[in-house]
């Protein structure tokens, strides 16, 4: 059996007050007891986590399943209470795909082995390296040939140097890559009021215009909600989730209509800037000067009309200095969300976790939006919501055993 700490029985009522502070709408839209979302009894955060399938996909492959010492899963239950009556499945919802794939923990290297947990000289840095382009740009990140060792290349080189430098120079050239806790107290959500609050439709139409998993997962959430949603892609630069299993990508966009445009035409901005003027959402997940090139800005539209919410996804923030990438793994790692192993050096939690955290947690700021009138841009940051989930609080750290099949044992009765 290994020992491990974690704060595993946070307040329940304390976590859904923190999260309603963050929504539009501010802290009177908390639920109160009994009500759909409402607080419930304490349960261990650790063995919820371990619930979903998440230790599984969290620690080194030859140790016992793993989780984080924050209470993760009990801010993911708050997520859930924001979203009632809506029901989830959160174990589909956060293992899912991996489930499909048949990815298992992997230690240093994320389940779908995209992405790294390296040493450095002054500590440990997330380089993701999930695109060829990324891989074509590590001689300049580099400044050296690599052969077809390419990992061994970067490990051997990041070694020798320190974590946020060489983290800066990826990110400059484009390369997702993380400092772990780099992101601590990055705001999850900045919301601003750029519009007029107005009725809400009885069915809104959201314009879907992001890719891969989080704003997906955010529009999905919102089409059960009652939306009907409109996914809108360009034909040059199709959602690479469409690469994936189809099962992934059938589940997330099940029963939206789909629109290919080409965005490089006239008529296609045109069609595209026609479909914007009938939403009351949209979702999107680009650097905002890339939808502008398009014609959509997002102050002009949330002025247009009384009402309308757009839901903004980025890594870091629309407003983030270097416009940094990111995506799944890095940005966990980036807000800290780490595990530990035997040995105690970090490892990686679930899969790309911050993905589905973000799409959870936009979908709950997009709902409280439209209750409370819209007019809204919400500016999501994936580090940040990761940060957020992953802040200490005040529940006390209690020592949990992990068997190797995975069985947990509270090291006292308190706990």
């Amino acid at each position: 059996m290994s020992l491990f700490p974690a704060r595993c029985r946070p307040s329940p009522e304390a976590e859904r007050g923190h999260l309603a502070g963050l929504l539009p709408g501010g802290p009177s839209g908390a639920p109160a007891d009994g009500e759909p979302g409402g607080a419930a009894p304490a349960g261990c955060a650790v063995e919820t986590w371990f619930s979903w399938g998440l230790g599984a996909l969290t620690g080194a492959p030859d140790d016992p399943p793993g989780a984080p010492a924050a209470p993760v899963a009990a801010r993911v239950e708050a997520l859930a209470g924001a979203l009632a009556p809506l029901p989830l499945d959160l174990r589909q919802v956060l293992s899912g795909r991996a489930a499909l794939h048949g990815w298992r923990r992997a230690g240093q290297t994320s389940v779908n082995g995209s992405c790294r947990l390296l040493r450095t000289a002054d500590g440990w840095l997330a380089v993701n390296l999930s695109r060829p382009t990324d891989l074509d740009l590590l001689p300049a990140l580099l400044e050296a040939e690599i052969g077809p060792d390419h990992w061994g290349a970067l490990a051997a080189a990041s070694a020798t140097r320190p974590a946020a430098a060489l983290a800066a120079r990826a990110q400059l050239l484009g390369i997702p890559a993380s400092v772990p806790g780099s992101a601590a107290g990055l705001a999850p959500l900045r919301r601003s009021r750029l519009g007029q609050p107005g009725a809400v439709a009885r069915t809104p139409v959201v314009l879907d215009l992001s890719a891969m998993w989080a704003g997906p997962l955010c529009a999905h959430l919102l089409g059960r909600a009652g939306a009907e949603v409109v996914k809108v892609e360009d034909v040059r630069r199709p959602d690479g989730a469409r690469f994936g299993p189809p099962e992934f990508y059938a589940t997330l966009h099940e029963g939206h209509a789909s629109v290919v445009l080409d965005f490089l035409t006239r008529s296609g901005r045109a069609a595209l800037a026609a479909l914007a003027d009938e939403a009351d959402v949209v979702v999107e997940s680009s650097r905002p000067r890339a939808l502008e090139r398009l014609g959509l800005v997002a102050a002009e539209w949330l002025a247009a009309r009384p009402g309308r919410t757009w839901i903004s996804i980025t890594g870091y923030g629309r407003d983030d200095p270097d416009q940094r990438v990111a995506f799944g793994d890095d940005a966990a790692v980036a807000g800290g969300l780490v595990a530990h192993a035997a040995d105690g050096t970090p490892v990686f939690c679930g899969d790309a976790i911050a993905d589905p955290l973000t799409g959870l947690f936009a979908a709950a700021a997009g709902l409280a939006s439209r209750r409370s009138g819209g007019g809204h841009l919400l500016d999501v940051a994936m580090a940040g919501v990761v940060a957020d989930v992953n802040r200490p609080g005040s529940a006390p750290v209690c020592p949990h055993h992990r068997a190797p099949d995975g069985t947990l044992h509270h090291g006292r009765p308190s706990c």
